[in-house]
């Protein structure tokens, strides 16, 4: 961790927080597994905004987060977190798990949203629904046979290659240690939660604000129908793929990621 936190107080619990430079207000909503993975993006946009980022529940020194999880919970706790620091308006923007929880955001808090952001959104509910279920239910089976760091070492190496431990800590130092300490919270928090997250197309009207999708060109079979599931949902959002880029687009294209968030950003003023 490049930035040192403080412990804020929201119902049932604190999150670790920090707030890094000026401007209109950007929350970044942490995804699953990786605590620190929007930690690079904050420092990038720190020169034109004012950034938030924090660890949610179960995640590094935040709060223990009990199971069964909820999207819905985590929505609340980031609402609750931002009124604990006294926004009132702001950009939300979250990654894959987190962008589900940005939606979440949109729908039960719509006065707090000003434009959601939504890259690599999860694949639940479109069309790789089923494939995506019987991956996690591997995983979850290999979490029982083997322990929750066994099955997270087992899964990023399956999906980032062996050298997964020095490819994080390349980006962000320490980060594959944190993600072993917090491999519990992923595996039975967060998958659960997602996998019963009960959001439709109808619950989509709801989200009113502007909308950016962003998608890798190379993300996998697991997630190339979700730019048709944001198209049914939110036929108003912007929608940008990013060549060459995987699913892990906010870690390994974060050039071309800040090439098409700050215009978006800058089209839609908080103030």
């Amino acid at each position: 961790m490049r930035e040192s936190m403080a412990r804020v107080a929201i119902d049932g619990g604190d999150l670790e927080t920090v707030i890094l430079g000026s401007g209109d207000p950007v929350a970044l909503v942490p995804t699953a597994l990786t605590a620190d993975e929007l930690l690079p993006l904050a420092e990038r946009l720190q020169g034109r905004f004012r950034v938030v980022h924090y660890h949610r529940r179960g995640y590094a020194g935040s709060s223990p987060a009990t199971p069964p999880g909820s999207v819905a919970q985590d929505a609340g706790d980031c609402a609750r977190l931002l009124a604990a620091l006294g926004f009132q308006r702001v950009h939300v923007l979250g990654v894959s798990y987190s962008a589900a929880v940005a939606i979440q955001m949109a729908v039960d808090h719509p006065d707090l949203i000003r434009t959601l952001t939504l890259v690599e959104p999860p694949p639940v509910h479109g069309s790789g629904d089923a494939m995506f279920r019987a991956a996690n239910a591997d995983l979850l089976g290999d979490r029982q046979a083997r322990g929750a760091e066994v099955a997270v070492d087992r899964f990023l190496t399956r999906t980032m290659g062996p050298d997964w431990r020095g490819r994080l800590d390349g980006v962000i130092p320490g980060s594959s240690a944190q993600v072993l300490r917090d491999s519990r919270t992923f595996l039975d928090v967060d998958i659960p939660a997602l996998l019963a997250w009960p959001f439709d197309a109808s619950t989509a009207t709801r989200v009113r604000c502007p909308v950016l999708h962003v998608a890798g060109s190379d993300h996998g079979p697991f997630f190339d129908g979700v730019g048709d599931l944001i198209r049914a949902w939110l036929p108003q959002a912007d929608q940008v793929v990013i060549a060459g880029a995987g699913h892990d687009v906010a870690l390994t294209h974060l050039d071309a990621l800040l090439g098409v968030l700050v215009p978006f950003l800058a089209r839609h003023r908080v103030s």
